[in-house]
């Protein structure tokens, strides 16, 4: 299935509840939400009570992306804001298997991302138990960058990974997309497409509509 996460990150913050909205009603199945601690990536972002806040705008999947040190400490109290799946990077783990325990105790689907530049090997001993890799198509932070191209072949060798063991990850891809890049990440591999800029820039339900017609594409 190909989903649609789009990134509130680039929503505006002055109404972002209607903006939850209006992805929602046009189709999007995700929310993407990046939670940033300005320690691990420069920027500040959202935090619970914000996630909390926009929990009652719609019933789509809560995408919850922990661009944090250390997120473990914070699991519980991602869970109670309204987060359905929480994705924490390799990079910012100590111990990345302890903190995977915790999301799937908790009760939510897990998530790891990667770095542009980290390899995939650091998913050799958790990918049996992991339901979505986010693979990073820009080093991460901050909104508007453009997709790194050599992540293509990242996708493709994950896919392959993936398919040798015969899971059904999803595989996430976040930075730069854009309708005219996404048919190229449908056939690398990836399933799920987190889009800011290329989403809320502009009519957000025209541009998730275009989103969701390429889908389409593929899907007949």
């Amino acid at each position: 299935m190909l989903i649609l996460a789009p990134s509130l990150l680039a929503a505006d913050f002055k109404k972002l509840g209607e903006d939850v909205r209006t992805v929602a009603e046009a189709g999007a199945q995700y929310i993407h939400i990046d939670v940033m601690d300005g320690a691990f990536v420069p920027s500040i972002s959202f935090g619970m009570p914000v996630i909390a806040s926009i929990r009652e705008c719609t019933d789509k999947v809560f995408d919850v992306h922990m661009m944090v040190e250390e997120p473990g400490r914070y699991i519980s109290d991602i869970k109670k804001a309204g987060a359905d799946l929480i994705c924490v990077h390799a990079e910012a783990c100590c111990h990345l298997d302890r903190t995977l325990q915790q999301i799937r105790e908790s009760g939510l689907k897990t998530g790891v991302a990667l770095n542009p530049a980290t390899p995939l090997n650091v998913l050799d001993y958790v990918l049996n138990d992991v339901d979505m890799v986010l693979l990073m198509s820009v080093n991460p932070g901050f909104g508007g960058q453009k997709y790194i191209p050599y992540v293509t072949d990242k996708i493709r060798s994950l896919r392959a990974m993936v398919n040798a063991r015969g899971l059904h990850t999803d595989i996430q891809v976040d930075g730069g997309v854009t309708p005219a890049n996404v048919r190229e990440l449908i056939e690398a591999g990836a399933n799920v497409f987190v889009a800011g800029s290329a989403v809320y820039r502009g009519d957000a339900a025209a541009n998730t509509k275009a989103f969701l017609d390429i889908f389409k594409e593929y899907e007949n």
